[in-house]
Formats: structure tokens, C-alpha cells, sequence
């Protein structure tokens, strides 16, 4: 086996990625979800993201949720925005770490923000200039990098070809979204060996669902390949709504419980982490997908 990081960074993502995709909850909820992430040790979270209220009811609360939440000294937050509105909401609430989304399959990217990849790279290459302008990095996240529930399978080089083009407008960093749960440990090291040849520099952050399973195998390869940020969300919480039968991101506490029994720090607090996972459960009214939850003894 590779060598191993000493440490990991997880992004948690279920106040967005997480509850974008479930039935919208109040307010006070999302509050809570996130302020009980924020006291884990989990370094960075996504907040929430600043969309039309029709396109993603979920989110409409975005701006009070974001202003009631209480920030924790040490934590990164970020913002998802999906254009020049989005990005001017978020800075305006005081994010300075603000992601954009483009998919590297066409007909998703038309699903989604119904415009082609290329109009999106457009769009994208002016938000970064206005992200920089006022202070702020931005992260472009390519969704379905592994595959596409339309399209099928997604080229290696395609995705490849999408960084270049956002290296060249500025991304500070890019991220790779698993978007159908397609993902397998050599399509990992396919797209991250391919992406790596041409912009070595640009720091790379993986996002798995655990549609089929392969969410924790896709990580250890990743980490065998020198990766060490990825994302993951609270109980699993989450999926995609323009990829059908895609649900179920990797959850946060299956994660670090296999990070920490390997001996690779996260920072996180695996018991505060879980209870984190039972509220969440408790706020959006199921059970969730993580199997931590209800597996017997916790460990470190």
C-alpha cells in the first residue's frame, strides 16, 4: 500500500449539500445542525448555498440561517453560489470561501442550470474575477466527474480539459463531485492521475456519494494518490436532485471512525460528531443511511 497522509481534512457539507436534498425543515432546525457541527472540531463546513428560492426551497432561508449560526472560532465556512446574484448574496453575508458548480457532462449541466458546460465555464471564468475582486477564493466543483446518469460514462480527459480551462481563469482550488455514485477506486485513479499531469499545483478536493458502495474505498485510493481533502456529509445526509436514484452522500462519522482506526487525524470528535448525526436524524424525521449510528461500540 502507498503511504498515507498523517492527516485528513473533511469539508462537512450536510447544512447544504445534506438538507438541500431533503424536505425543507425550519429554520431554527438548520440552525441548530449547524451550530452541534461547529463544536465536532470538523475545520470547515458548507453553510449553505444562496439560489433562487423556487429553483431550491431548501435554501430560501439561507441568509437568516447563515446570520443566526454561531461561528466557532477555527472553522472555515463556505457558500455555494450558481451565478453573479448567488455570488453578490454571499459576499454581501461575509463569506469570503465561495464555491461554484459546472458539470463536466453536458446534459446534466443543462438539467441543472440549464445551459451547456460551455456557457457555464463562461459564466464561471466572470464570477471568479468578482470572487477576487472582493476579497474571496473560489472553489469550482465539477459535478458528475465519475459519470452521469444521462450521459453514461465521463472521460477522464474531459474533466481534465475543464481544469485547465478554470486553472487558466483563476480557480484557487478544484473539487470533483461524485455526483451518480459511479465512482469506483480506478475511476479515482484515472480522473486524479489525469488531472494531476496538467495542473499539479491546483488543490483538489474529492466528493463521494455511496450510492453503490465504494464511497470509503474511493477515499483510501484517493489518500494512496497523496489526496487529502474531501468532503462528507452528517448521517449520510444528501444525494443530487438532477441524478436520479443518486442519494446517500458519504457520511462524516463513517469516515473519520475509518480515519481515526487507521490513526490519521481528522480534529474531529467522533462522539460529538454522532450525536451531531442523531440530531440530524431527529430534524429531518428518518433514518439515515449512516451506518456508524447504529453499529454497536464507538472507538476513538
Amino acid at each position: 500500500m502507498a503511504e498515507l497522509p498523517d492527516s485528513v481534512s473533511i469539508r462537512e457539507v450536510g447544512p447544504r449539500d445534506g438538507l438541500q436534498n431533503e424536505e425543507p425543515i425550519p429554520t431554527d432546525a438548520k440552525v441548530r445542525l449547524l451550530d452541534a457541527l461547529s463544536r465536532t472540531g470538523v475545520r470547515r463546513i458548507e453553510a449553505v448555498s444562496f439560489v433562487h428560492p423556487r429553483a431550491i426551497p431548501q435554501m430560501a432561508d439561507a441568509d437568516e440561517v447563515w446570520q443566526r449560526a454561531e461561528k466557532a472560532d477555527g472553522v472555515r465556512y463556505s457558500a455555494l453560489v450558481p451565478n453573479t446574484r448567488g455570488a453578490q448574496r454571499a459576499l454581501a453575508a461575509g463569506f469570503t470561501e465561495i464555491e461554484v458548480v459546472v458539470s463536466a457532462s453536458d446534459t446534466h449541466n443543462r438539467r441543472n442550470v440549464n445551459r451547456s458546460t460551455d456557457e457555464s465555464l463562461d459564466d464561471i471564468a466572470e464570477l471568479i474575477d468578482l470572487l477576487h475582486g472582493a476579497g474571496a477564493t473560489a472553489e469550482v466543483i465539477v459535478a458528475t466527474s465519475f459519470g452521469c446518469p444521462y450521459e453514461g460514462d465521463v472521460d477522464p480527459r474531459r474533466v481534465a480539459a475543464i481544469v485547465d480551462r478554470v486553472a487558466r481563469d483563476g480557480a484557487d482550488r478544484v473539487a470533483f463531485g461524485d455526483t451518480t455514485g459511479m465512482g469506483t477506486p480506478r475511476r479515482v485513479r484515472e480522473l486524479v492521475t489525469a488531472v494531476r499531469d496538467r495542473n499539479a499545483h491546483l488543490p483538489v478536493l474529492l466528493h463521494f456519494h455511496n450510492t453503490r458502495g465504494t464511497a470509503l474505498a474511493n477515499m483510501l485510493t484517493a489518500m494512496e494518490l497523496g489526496v487529502t481533502e474531501f468532503d462528507a456529509s452528517v448521517g449520510g445526509l444528501g444525494g443530487c436532485p438532477y441524478a436520479p436514484g443518486a442519494s446517500g452522500n458519504l457520511a462524516t462519522e463513517e469516515a473519520v471512525h475509518m480515519l481515526h482506526d487507521m490513526g490519521i487525524d481528522t480534529g474531529i470528535d467522533l462522539d460529538a460528531l454522532i450525536a451531531a448525526a442523531e440530531l440530524a436524524e431527529t430534524l429531518v424525521g428518518k433514518k439515515l443511511p449512516s451506518g456508524v449510528l447504529r453499529a454497536g461500540p464507538r472507538t476513538r
